[in-house]
């Protein structure tokens, strides 16, 4: 296991590595992760929209939804969530600012076709049909939040998955960097917290399902169980999709991301000044022992 000075490091080279692609290469792992994301959202829901129990449901839909971020991690895709860690290079000076946001922006829109290949996928198997209920009941769960609740959830989220993929870059077998990514992703999960990029499976998916008359009295009937009110089923469409849930999560999720790398990059990834003997005795008397003294205490 790396140490942490290490893993900063890692990071920081990392990302200048991901921020130097070429554009199609961002896309295409860009679309790669998004449906990797997808097929555990999808997954996770299709194997608990049968239990009644929600918060059971949450913590076994937790344990599958890791798998996502594992075959992300392991599989080399650009995760929107994962990429804000990109920032360690830009304080680094290894990456501009204006590099960093494009990279973000190509990333965040690559992860949005992937996840929807799925949703269209999982259409065509007839998945929906037999859980369509639950997921419009899930979508318009993510979309009756206010525009506050979203984006501290996205930063909450956020905070853990970058823990996941941090710990995982620390981790040299893949036994470890599963372990690493299992137990963060099983908490935010079970903790209920808003992901961007698996938001762009569930929403949609709940979206095409309330085509469906049968399905939309389902939806009603899981609703009425769980003390939704019917009303956050009718207001769910596009436009609460847009500007209720994925713009106030993926900013927050942005903040989560960027406050980790910042406080790791703050602790470990600064480059101190430090002070040889011969700045001392040539230095016209402007550094002192006891300024190296202070450097030293300080680094």
């Amino acid at each position: 296991m790396l140490s942490v000075k290490e893993i900063t490091k890692v990071w920081t080279d990392l990302g200048a590595t991901k921020a130097g692609y070429h554009w199609y290469k961002s896309v295409i792992l860009g679309i790669l992760a998004g449906a990797f994301i997808a097929f555990a959202a999808a997954g996770s829901s299709y194997a608990v929209h049968q239990i009644n129990d929600l918060y059971v449901g949450k913590v076994l839909a937790g344990a599958l939804f890791a798998t996502g971020l594992i075959m992300v991690v392991l599989g080399s895709g650009d995760l929107y969530t994962s990429s804000t860690l990109i920032v360690l290079a830009v304080y680094d000076k290894k990456v501009k600012w204006y590099k960093y946001l494009s990279n973000l922006g190509i990333v965040f829109l690559a992860n949005l076709v992937g996840s929807l290949l799925i949703v269209v996928l999982f259409f065509g198997a007839k998945n929906l049909e037999s859980m369509g209920g639950f997921a419009i009941y899930t979508a318009a769960s993510k979309t009756s939040k206010s525009f506050v609740a979203a984006f501290c959830s996205g930063i909450l989220c956020c905070m853990l998955v970058v823990m996941a993929v941090w710990m995982a870059a620390g981790c040299k077998s893949g036994i470890g960097k599963i372990f690493a990514i299992f137990f963060p992703i099983w908490l935010f999960i079970s903790s209920g917290y808003e992901h961007s990029i698996a938001n762009m499976y569930y929403i949609p998916a709940g979206l095409i399902a309330k085509l469906n008359p049968k399905l939309l009295h389902e939806a009603y009937l899981i609703a009425s169980e769980h003390g939704m009110n019917a009303s956050a089923i009718d207001n769910l469409n596009f436009g609460t999709f847009l500007y209720k849930n994925l713009l106030p999560v993926a900013l927050g999720n942005l903040v989560g991301g960027v406050f980790i790398g910042s406080c790791y990059y703050f602790l470990f990834g600064r480059k101190h000044k430090t002070h040889t003997l011969q700045d001392v005795t040539n230095g016209g008397g402007q550094v002192s022992f006891s300024d190296i003294a202070k450097d030293a205490e300080h680094s």
